[in-house]
Formats: structure tokens, sequence, C-alpha cells
């Protein structure tokens, strides 16, 4: 029987903000309780906008009454050891990805995972609900492309003139764990379960040059071989023009199917002079607003009825083994064997 699943949620930036604005708002089935924070304006805004209980840290939060579940929007170096405490407290989880910067921690999580059962477990894959690429996965499920041999992604952020990722970068496992996370993960989804063989990935450092002090880049690619003759690419940058912008093409032996190109903010094109305009995506809340909804749903119905979470430890786990070989094969300029 379905019940209130009541929710506190650790981290509190711009994500862990929009995440608590919808759990407090727009969730049906959740009671946001409690929100933990090490920052002080962070845990002000809660109190004001949320009028929850506020705790400095997660195992003040883990000890608040009757709580169900947490939800982690933290920095990614802590998701692994946050995920272990947060299921060793007999909670449910919703981990936003990625799950750590390397693999061995994601073993170590899905270990304790398995030792309770009873808890749900979930990492924050929101395009997977997006409606696009959700059509995109019933094709090629169905079989309506025929026989898959071509994915190719690309995710670009806008151009930052305040460079706030570059303070950032030190700690984001760099560009593909950042920003080819999703692609990823999207990838394997709709190859549900092909192996990935080998892994080459470039990159270049232009408009941001201050990454070079974490080795990072601000436009990067890979290749990703896959058995039965499978390949996908992946173009990721922080250097878009036109705004922010996700996009999937698929293609088989008898179709093709791309998704999330051309979107306008607003569904106007303005023509004048001889040429015409659309306003670009302003960042991913634009792209993705209805999507991180859909994954709180999805969450809580699991949560209740006991059943496999749509995006799993074990999923994340492979998306960041993909993404640490792309990080790999640019810091050594050659491909990297997972066979």
């Amino acid at each position: 029987m379905s019940h209130i699943v009541r929710v506190g949620i650790a981290g509190l930036g711009r994500l862990g903000r929009r995440h608590a604005e919808n759990l407090s708002k727009r969730v049906p089935g959740v009671v946001l309780v409690a929100a933990a924070s090490p920052v002080a304006s962070e845990l002000e805004w809660a109190e004001k906008n949320l009028g929850v209980a506020v705790y400095t840290d997660l195992l003040a939060l883990l000890g608040h009454p009757d709580l169900d579940a947490v939800w982690l929007v933290t920095p990614t170096s802590l998701h692994a050891g946050q995920s272990i405490q947060v299921l060793e407290a007999g909670k449910h989880l919703f981990c936003e990805k990625p799950l750590s910067l390397d693999v061995a921690p994601c073993d170590r999580v899905i270990e304790v995972a398995r030792r309770h059962p009873k808890q749900t477990a979930m990492i924050g894959f929101m395009r997977r609900f997006d409606p696009s690429y959700a059509h995109v996965k019933r094709a090629v499920a169905g079989a309506e492309l025929g026989t898959v041999f071509r994915i190719h992604c690309e995710s670009h952020d806008p151009v930052d003139p305040s460079g706030f990722f570059v303070k950032f970068a030190p700690t984001s496992g760099g560009i593909f764990l950042d920003c080819a996370i999703h692609d990823i993960d999207l990838t394997r989804w709709m190859l549900e379960g092909i192996r990935p063989l080998r892994v080459s990935a470039y990159g270049t450092r232009v408009m941001y040059p201050g990454l070079g002090g974490c080795g990072d880049v601000d436009t990067a690619a890979a290749m990703v071989e896959f058995e039965k003759g499978v390949l996908a690419s992946f173009h990721v940058s922080r250097t878009s023009h036109r705004g922010y912008e996700a996009t999937m093409s698929v293609t088989g032996t008898s179709g093709a199917l791309s998704c999330g190109r051309n979107l306008s903010e607003l569904p106007v094109i303005r023509e004048a002079g001889g040429a015409s305009q659309s306003t670009g995506q302003i960042d991913f809340f634009s792209r993705f607003g209805d999507a991180f909804l859909r994954e709180a749903n999805a969450f809580v119905e699991a949560v209740n009825s006991g059943a496999t979470s749509a995006s799993s430890l074990e999923d994340a786990r492979e998306a960041t083994r993909l993404a640490v070989a792309m990080r790999e094969s640019l810091e050594k300029g050659a491909p990297i064997s997972l066979a």
C-alpha cells in the first residue's frame, strides 16, 4: 500500500534547491521534512522557503524522526561515502549523478546495498524520464530502427563569463564525468547491456585556460567501440554560444531518430531583415525541468512498490567506468581497452 514518503535532502546548491522545491511542492506522495547543508546561507534559505528542520551535516539529518529517505545533492566527491551512510542507516537513497569519481567507491556502495535489499537506491539520471529520449528508447527496443550500429550524443553548456565551473573543476572528476555522464548512461540504456570494448578521447582548452591547473579541458570528444559493431561518439563542451543543448542521434539498419535539436526556450522564432532568430535554452532546467519531476515520481513509486529503481547503482557504476576510461584516454593520449 502506498504511503507518504518522508524525505530529507542534503545539499542545497543550485541543483539541490531545485530538487527541494520539487519535493516540497510538486511531487505527490512526498513530504520534505528536513534539509542539511554546512553552508549557513543555504540553511537560512531552507528555513525561509521550505519551512523544514535544518541540520549542518548528513549524520544529524539521518537522526531526524521518522525519516524514510534521503536525497543527496552534495558534491560528487562525497556521494559514495554518504550513500553508504544513508543505506546503513536504513533509509531509501536517491543520489545525484555521478555516484563517484572512480569505480572502486561505486563497488563499495553496491556491496553495502546488497546487504540492505529492502532499501530503494536510485541515481539521478533524469534524462531517462525526458519524453524525447524515452521515445527513442521505445523505438530501439521495438526494433523500429532495425539493428542499431551508431549513436552520437552532444551536451553543451553555455559560455560562462564568470568562469564559475573553473573553480568547481578540481572536484568534478573532469569534463566527461561532469558533462558526458548522462549521455553515457543514455547510450548504455539504448544498447541494453552490449559491452564496451575500447575508448578513445580527445580534448582542447582554448576559452578557459584556467582549467589547465587541474588538467581539465573545455571541449572534448570520445569514441566508444561496443560489441556487435556498434560505435558511440560523445561531444561535450562548456563553450556553447547558442545556450544549453543536449542531443542524441541513433542510427540503425532500417532508420534513424534524432532528439533535442534546435529547441528554443520559447516556441517563438523572430523574423526580420532577412534573418530568423530563436532564443536558446538558458540551462539544463529549461530543457529538463519536467524530467526532474518524473524522476522524483519514479523514485516514490519504487519506494512504495519495492520494485527495482529505474536507474540503478549498477548503471551508475558502468557509466562511471566509461567516463573514467575517457578521462584516462584523454590524459594518456591513447585508447583504453575495456575488454
